[in-house]
């Protein structure tokens, strides 16, 4: 991308948001069946509104409905591919914060037929968010990458012998999506994948008894067929991710091992990178990055509530732009506030002051 009118824009927002109180009630009414599907969209829909309005008032110029009507980050899109189901709960993996380990459990990605898209996943979350952001405000739509959906899927119970093949279907899901909600009038769309940034770990690529030379490679093959008619004016970014769930995280490491053929590879227009401690590694990578990409750097933790100080970033913003022009550097937060229902450690004025701070120092430094 060329274009500095067109996103990403200098202060950008990574997708989810913090839940106001009245969300969670709502929901675990809904499942209790207190109330109805009608009356919890109510409350979504006010819940929304009131996140895109958070977001202009912190300064931004996009907007997302702060992943509010999903359970998480990513199981709700991909569950909604027909020929893939929601399976039991597979067994718990380790997640860490400073000082402590947690654990989480996803379900199984079971792939039951052959996939295909008649209608565009979240459409109608996204004709929601256009409305709501009116004029000036740039709605943009968040979902799981191909990564996520062929990474996880579990082939013993469906039609698929050749992985080859499924990842083809998978693109070509991908790929419908794509097209359908650009007719909806999406012009910022972001795929988020961790499964990148996990292979920097090399206890991670170790236990996932994946190819670990190749997997990272395989992804962007993917990425890239699922884009390869992508409209000129549609905007999209690959968000890197060590994983966010309760201000927890599953990996470590720098970006070296997968740098070449990722930021080299990848047919995108931006991406989002978490540089937020010691766990991202160097800039160093970043001289993998095309000519014709953005970097939005993750420097503002979502994890904490402490807020950066602006000339640590300024100075670290300065370090990245010795790989990257600072031209096509951009500011955001590492990832979202809230990747699952549960959300981090944070509060929602805490919140916008991370917003806030990333709005500013973006100011300062690009004016």
């Amino acid at each position: 991308m060329t274009q500095r009118a067109t996103p990403p824009f200098r202060a950008d927002h990574v997708g989810s948001l913090l839940r106001p109180d009245n969300l969670h009630a709502a929901r675990a009414d809904h499942q209790a069946g207190r109330i109805t599907g009608a009356q919890l969209q109510e409350v979504e829909d006010a819940a929304v509104r009131d996140a895109v309005a958070l977001q202009a008032s912190a300064g931004l110029k996009s907007a997302t409905d702060g992943e509010f009507r999903r359970e998480q980050w990513h199981s709700d899109f991909m569950y909604s591919i027909p020929g893939i189901r929601k399976g039991a709960l597979a067994p718990a993996m380790p997640v860490y914060r400073k000082d402590e380990q947690i654990s989480w459990a996803p379900n199984a990605t079971e792939v039951t037929g052959k996939l295909h898209l008649d209608q565009p996943i979240f459409g109608d979350h996204f004709r929601f968010l256009k409305q709501a952001a009116g004029p000036g405000i740039t709605p943009k739509l968040t979902v799981p990458s191909p990564s996520m959906v062929h990474f996880r899927a579990d082939l013993s119970k469906g039609p698929y012998t050749d992985p080859a093949e499924f990842r083809h279907d998978v693109a070509a899901v991908y790929a419908a999506q794509v097209a359908k909600i650009y007719e909806l009038g999406c012009r910022y769309l972001q795929f988020d994948d961790t499964i990148f940034a996990f292979m920097n770990d090399p206890g991670w690529r170790e236990r996932a008894g994946v190819d670990a030379e190749h997997q990272h490679e395989i992804n962007v093959g993917v990425i890239n067929d699922a884009l390869s008619d992508k409209p000129a004016d549609l905007a999209l970014t690959v968000h890197m991710c060590r994983g966010n769930y309760q201000s927890a995280w599953f990996s470590s490491g720098g970006y070296d091992y997968v740098a070449e053929a990722v930021f080299g590879g990848l047919k995108v227009d931006g991406l989002f990178l978490e540089y937020d401690d010691e766990r991202s590694g160097s800039f160093e990578p970043l001289r993998f990055v095309p000519e014709d990409q953005n970097v939005v750097l993750g420097l503002v933790t979502t994890k904490t509530p402490e807020l950066e100080s602006k000339d640590t970033l300024k100075r670290r913003i300065d370090e990245a732009s010795k790989y990257v022009d600072l031209d096509r550097l951009c500011l955001s937060g590492q990832c979202g506030f809230a990747s699952t229902v549960e959300g981090n450690t944070l509060t929602i004025d805490q919140e916008k002051a991370k917003l806030e701070l990333i709005v500013e120092t973006a100011q300062e430094v690009w004016g």
